[in-house]
């Protein structure tokens, strides 16, 4: 046993994961995609954080190298091409691979549920009034199919600076970016929502510690139409509690 774990994922499991098993005595490594992500991790002394996206290729060099005894998958519930390239790269280099999942909602009341953000953008396209997009600056491209989007849709996205890039160059206007780090309270969603006059409030089931639940009630006592892009019905592995108590009962007592 080499003592050491590769945790792939910036969302705040995986940051609760990395603060919780740094007290172990392992190396640990957490694979971030932005700067922006790094920068939100503890620092530990047995804890190296790699800012960079990384393909196939650089995942099977990682655990060429390294070695580590598993991988702990701690990506976003939607972000389906990273979960699919580590599972094959641990799988190529005979590796374990854990997902760690985030629970899904058990019910999202009344709400329109579409697949993608592609069938979200369709949806909207027959519908009128303002939009208020809170999926994240990846499917931002998807949305410029709705006519007149750039005064219809007003969204929030991360504060970082190649996101508001994006969406600029994209055509949303500056004055309808909302550039903050999640997750929000109920009342501040209320707020927004209010603030943009939204019809529409446009959302992935992030689940509990996503802010998914703050989103739900906001947008009902806001008047606001829910659209919820699903999760992959697919997703299968172990919740935080899980994963965590697995680590420490190995690495405890592990000689």
């Amino acid at each position: 046993m080499n003592r050491r774990i590769w945790i792939i994922g910036g969302t705040s499991e995986g940051r609760g994961l990395v603060k919780e098993l740094a007290a172990l005595d392992i190396e640990i490594y957490v694979s971030v995609a932005t700067l922006y992500g790094a920068g939100l991790i503890e620092e530990h002394n047995n804890v190296k954080v790699l800012p960079e996206r990384m393909d196939l290729t650089a995942m099977c060099s990682f655990l060429a190298e390294h070695k580590p005894d598993c991988v702990i998958d701690a990506t976003h519930p939607y972000a389906t091409v990273v979960t699919q390239t580590v599972k094959e790269a641990c799988a190529l280099n005979n590796t374990e691979y854990l997902r760690l999942v985030r629970p899904a909602e058990a019910g999202y009341g009344s709400a329109i549920v579409v697949h993608d953000a592609a069938e979200a953008a369709e949806l909207l396209s027959h519908t009128e009034g303002k939009i208020f997009l809170t999926t994240g600056s990846k499917n931002l491209p998807d949305f410029t199919a709705v006519p007149d989007y750039s005064e219809r849709i007003a969204l929030r996205i991360l504060p970082m600076q190649d996101s508001l890039a994006k969406a600029v160059e994209l055509g949303y206007k500056p004055a309808n970016v909302v550039c903050m780090q999640g997750p929000f309270e109920e009342d501040l969603n209320i707020a927004m929502i209010k603030h943009f006059n939204a019809k529409y409030l446009v959302t992935k089931d992030s689940g509990k510690v996503g802010g998914f639940e703050e989103k739900i009630s906001a947008a009902h006592k806001a008047g606001a139409e829910l659209v919820i892009i699903a999760r992959s019905e697919n997703e299968h592995g172990s919740g935080y509690a899980d994963i965590a108590a697995l680590m420490k009962k190995r690495y405890q007592t592990a000689e």
